[in-house]
């Protein structure tokens, strides 16, 4: 019955476990014939019959046999070996069919006990959702290829659900962040509504707090799209001066302190491979947790150049004393030293957009703290033209 448009035609899935059936098959009744072949070759070239002649003596006389008798015996033979060679090669032949026969199955028997653990894997990978990353293969047995092709889909499975995980609470932090604004927003309007005598100085003064709440969403949201598009990668690559670059940074008006920072800065060249626009955002991020998170008459170093042909970026600032341990912690989304809520300065994603910016240009960066407060961040960049990227990994140490 021909297969119509609705039903599709089902063709036949030659799985792993037919082929090696196959393949076991085709070798043994190619080594069998080839052994079979190097029998009959041997025995037939034995066959060369040696005809004795002997001497008849007897009572002082001798005589030789008739020379039809030789000639007879010569013939039955080399009759008596053909009928031999015929007679081993079909027995042999119908060993070869039954041996193939049996081969095929205990290669099907074998091949199938050899792949058990595979469609276990597959199994219990199936089984394996979003929702249950936790689980694991578990692959039992001896320490051969199979059991390490399930350990290695086990460490895939533990990143899947580390990086699931951290997605959860990036979600779940950026929509935390993301309804402060807003519920401070409503509560203000919703106060001024409800005020019967609001003049119009106390509503430009709702105004103004709307405003400044809107502004803050504004920064969170570009800093969350800043994230994003440093962890994609980089889409396009230029020659980048750091000493320019963190020149403009320096540059740049901050925001008004009762007594900032005091800035000391030694920016020698350092040419780099990337986004321009990246480069100078992780510059200032620097900069600016660097003057965010100090003390009053504090200090922050910013120095720029080369190390062994490594372009450099070194950001070093006085400030609170950070416990060691916590410094890796910093480099993550939402992350802040005073906790969860903060104290009020910033989102905690200023070191994160960091982190992002410098993988995606295959930077290293080492973090460490300081004994007498503050903290050390060096970002090394590969040098223009290196074709291996650098692993971004974070140095804690005191």
């Amino acid at each position: 019955m021909p297969a119509t448009g609705s039903e599709p035609v089902r063709r036949l899935r030659w799985s792993l476990r037919l082929r090696l059936t196959v393949l076991y098959g085709v070798l043994f009744i190619v080594s069998g014939a080839a052994l079979l072949a190097v029998t009959y070759v041997l025995f037939a070239n034995t066959g060369a019959m040696t005809v004795i002649s002997f001497q008849q003596s007897g009572g002082g006389g001798g005589g030789t046999l008739p020379p039809v008798v030789p000639q007879m015996v010569r013939l039955r033979a080399e009759t008596q070996h053909d009928e031999a060679l015929r007679e081993l090669l079909t027995m042999s032949g119908i060993a070869l069919a039954v041996m193939s026969v049996i081969s095929v199955v205990l290669g099907w028997l074998m091949a199938g006990r050899a792949l058990r653990p595979v469609r276990t894997m597959v199994a219990r990978t199936r089984r394996i959702s979003e929702r249950n990353l936790h689980e694991r293969l578990a692959v039992r047995g001896p320490d051969d290829e199979v059991k390490e092709l399930g350990d290695t889909l086990d460490g895939l499975l533990t990143r899947l659900q580390i990086a699931f995980d951290s997605q959860r609470r990036f979600v779940a932090s950026a929509s935390h962040e993301l309804r402060t604004p807003l519920t401070l927003q409503r509560a203000i309007i919703e106060v001024a509504l409800a005020d019967p005598d609001a003049d119009a100085a106390s509503l430009r003064e709702v105004c103004g707090r709307v405003l400044r709440a809107g502004e803050a969403q504004e920064r969170l949201i570009e800093a969350l799209l800043t994230l994003a598009t440093s962890e994609r990668g980089l889409d396009r690559g230029e020659p980048v001066d750091l000493a320019l670059v963190t020149a403009d940074v320096l540059r740049l008006p901050r925001p008004d302190e009762d007594d900032p920072p005091h800035l000391e800065s030694d920016l020698g060249p350092g040419w780099v491979t990337g986004d321009p626009r990246l480069v100078e955002r992780l510059a200032a991020n620097l900069v600016d947790n660097a003057a965010r998170h100090n003390r009053p008459g504090g200090w922050v170093r910013v120095a720029t150049g080369a190390d062994g042909g490594w372009p450099v970026l070194r950001v070093t600032n006085s400030g609170p004393v950070v416990p060691p341990d916590r410094v890796g912690s910093l480099f993550r989304p939402f992350e802040r030293l005073a906790g969860r809520t903060g104290d009020g300065h910033g989102h905690g994603l200023g070191l994160s957009i960091v982190a992002a910016i410098a993988a995606a240009h295959g930077a290293q960066i080492a973090a460490s703290a300081r004994t007498d407060g503050g903290l050390d961040v060096t970002v090394t960049f590969p040098r223009p033209g290196a074709a291996a990227p650098v692993v971004a990994e974070l140095a804690a140490t005191g």
